[in-house]
């Protein structure tokens, strides 16, 4: 009954050719790691497929290849030994069974031919390491060694071999323990979890780009705060992210006390989860609130401060990018306008004023939805009455924000007058007051002093040109 359910899980067109081809080559070969996982969790359509075969990986995808009717192009990468595939969408990786060892400084290890078993064994979790055969004797056959599939049923990460060697050797498998925890909801198994806090400074070896690939994973997880507090309590997330953890605590002088913003940062992650997949938008919710562990402070008079911390973190942000090898682009200056920005529209939904509104929209431009959405999750009181007024006031603000931006078209918004008209105006070459005169027909318009219109803005800046003594050109 069980191997019939899993030939099931391979009966697609493509199996059948790999068969085929390894039956032709002589070589035992099994689909193995997420495909059978995710098969057996019911999580969807597989998007890529790993095949190994005990023999040259190699040599069976271009067999493959050859068999298949529309002869698809084979990428080899002899360094590593494997090859790759395209068929209806899918990507199917092939690669010769293997054993492997490593040493102390290096996440890259010696590789040797192997059987099955040693390929199983070089798994990083059990539920990763089950097999099926592709073999035509035992088409369908699950192979699996070390109980992936109790661990599947009990929803447990746990380590096929001796979790302290297993994390030693490949540190990055620390991340990946902690990602797919948080991706499916697992927990991972005590002896695994205090493994990782034992190996946490080993994930220094490992690039950041591939630290940020796991940390991006976690994000896009349907609550990432799992991830994030697993990480904090392993010790890896002061190695990667120590900004967050500088977040963590509250003090207490004189009675009076700050929230926890590390906690309420993990909140307002999982709340704008609920709401958006964009990552950038995640980021920027992990990240609002990291320029207050610098900017806080305590005055008698008023309490606890964090002035300017909006500013502060969004500098932060560029170091934090920087130190991880994010990408510095137009991603970047995202996240950063978010934090700049991201208390704005709570300061605003106390008193709504036009003109708060225009210079809200021009300084987010085409941001302006994704801040607000971040605000809303910004909300975390537990107190029913504060939590339904905040939204309700954002309610007003985004109501507000479309009927002045119908008005007065100011998102991305150019002054009506150009420096070259100015110069026209005045006679005169590139200077100092053409700047002055810009500027201040743009503030004229977000207060609503004039519309945003070029007879109204060519009549100011006749009389801001008067003021700075300059005279018409004749």
């Amino acid at each position: 009954m069980q191997e019939q359910y899993f030939k099931e899980a391979i009966s697609a067109e493509i199996f059948q050719y790999i068969s085929q081809a390894a039956n032709e080559l002589q070589l035992e070969s099994y689909v193995i790691g997420g495909f059978v996982r995710d098969f057996i969790l019911e999580r969807g359509t597989a998007k890529d497929v790993d095949v190994v075969a005990v023999g040259s990986g190699i040599e069976l995808a271009q067999k493959v290849a050859g068999l298949l009717p529309n002869k698809p192009k084979v990428q080899v990468f002899k360094t590593y030994g494997t090859a790759m595939l395209r068929f209806q969408d899918v990507e199917i990786e092939f690669v010769g069974a293997r054993k492997e060892s490593y040493s102390e400084d290096s996440r890259n290890p010696e590789v040797s031919e192997g059987t099955l078993q040693d390929d199983q064994n070089r798994r990083d979790f059990t539920i990763n390491a089950l097999a099926l055969s592709l073999n035509k004797d035992d088409f369908g056959l699950l192979l699996d060694p070390f109980g992936g599939i109790a661990d599947l049923e009990a929803k447990i990460i746990r380590t096929p071999l001796d979790p302290d060697i297993t994390y030693s050797d490949d540190p990055l498998r620390m991340m990946r323990a902690i990602r797919f925890a948080t991706q499916l909801n697992f927990k991972i198994e005590e002896h695994s979890l205090n493994a990782i806090t034992k190996n946490a400074s080993r994930i220094d070896i490992i690039t950041r780009e591939r630290i940020v690939v796991e940390l991006n994973k976690i994000l896009e997880s349907p609550v990432p705060s799992l991830g994030f507090l697993l990480l904090e309590k392993t010790g890896l997330l002061e190695r990667i992210l120590p900004e967050l953890i500088a977040l963590k605590g509250v003090e207490e002088v004189e009675g009076q006390k700050h929230k926890d913003n590390f906690y309420h940062t993990l909140e307002v992650v999982d709340n704008i989860a609920k709401n958006t997949e964009d990552v950038w938008l995640r980021w920027s919710a992990l990240l609002h609130d990291i320029g207050k562990a610098p900017t806080k402070r305590y005055h008698k008079k008023i309490g606890w401060t964090f002035h300017s911390h909006e500013f502060v973190g969004s500098k932060m942000v560029h170091k934090l990018f920087k130190r991880l090898k994010m990408p510095l682009n137009n991603k970047m200056k995202f996240v950063q306008k978010m934090v700049m920005l991201s208390s704005r529209p709570i300061v605003l939904a106390s008193e709504v004023t036009d003109s708060a509104v225009r210079r809200l929209i021009f300084d987010a431009g085409d941001d302006v939805e994704s801040l607000m959405t971040l605000c809303e999750a910004d909300i975390t009181t537990k107190n029913p009455k504060k939590f339904k007024r905040y939204h309700k006031n954002f309610e007003i603000v985004r109501e507000k924000i479309k009927e002045v931006e119908e008005r007065d078209r100011v998102r991305n918004f150019q002054p009506p007058i150009t420096g070259e008209e100015i110069m026209k105006t005045f006679n005169l070459q590139p200077c100092r007051e053409i700047g002055q005169i810009k500027e201040a027909i743009k503030e004229a318009i977000l207060d609503g002093k004039i519309p945003n219109e070029h007879d109204a803005s060519y009549q100011f800046m006749l009389e801001k040109g008067a003021q700075l003594g300059l005279k018409l050109n004749q």
